[in-house]
């Protein structure tokens, strides 16, 4: 997406305080804040979600299908998973502060903090990045589907995914 900005505008922004918006909130030490286009005017074709993590939190498996991302610590520590889809494998990054994970588009992903008040910056090369979660996929696809497609027992795979309900950004669920 290409943006024009007239940047003799009387609406042109070059400040945002992030805390306006939120993007997800599990609780105080567990939230996400998204920085796009629609806050800032100015950005063009970068994006970023601001996201705070307490120890063994996840931001759960996903893809970026539109953007590349790129995931640099703050504070704390995290582990940021990829799957390689061309070998098919599993990559654990490690990260500590003032280091970065590259994720590139359409990549299956997910962050776990190693430690309390972990602080990532998630940079997107898209003006508004979009998310597939694995929430969503389970329990938008049928069971009977996943039953038949994997050869599992359709009642155990219901009974599984029941607690779905609805996206969940951040991992585990508290109840």
């Amino acid at each position: 997406m290409v943006s024009y900005m007239d940047f003799t505008s009387p609406n042109v922004q070059f400040k945002y305080d992030l805390k306006n918006n939120p993007f997800f909130i599990k609780d105080c030490q567990n939230l996400i804040n998204l920085l796009s286009i629609k806050e800032l005017n100015t950005l063009g074709n970068v994006s970023l979600l601001d996201i705070f993590l307490s120890k063994s939190n996840v931001v759960e498996p996903h893809t970026h299908q539109n953007a590349s991302e790129l995931v640099y610590c703050i504070s704390g520590s995290a582990l940021v998973s990829i799957i390689n889809p061309f070998t098919k494998q599993l990559l654990n990054i490690p990260i500590k502060p003032g280091q970065v994970a590259n994720v590139p588009q359409g990549w299956w992903h997910y962050e776990i903090a190693r430690v309390d008040n972990t602080h990532l910056l998630a940079i997107f090369d898209a003006p508004i990045p979009q998310f597939i979660g694995g929430s969503d996929v389970l329990r938008l696809t049928p069971p009977e589907v996943l039953a038949h497609t994997y050869g599992l027992q359709e009642s155990l795979i219901r009974e599984a995914l029941a607690p779905i309900t609805h996206t969940t950004f951040i991992g585990p669920p508290t109840y």
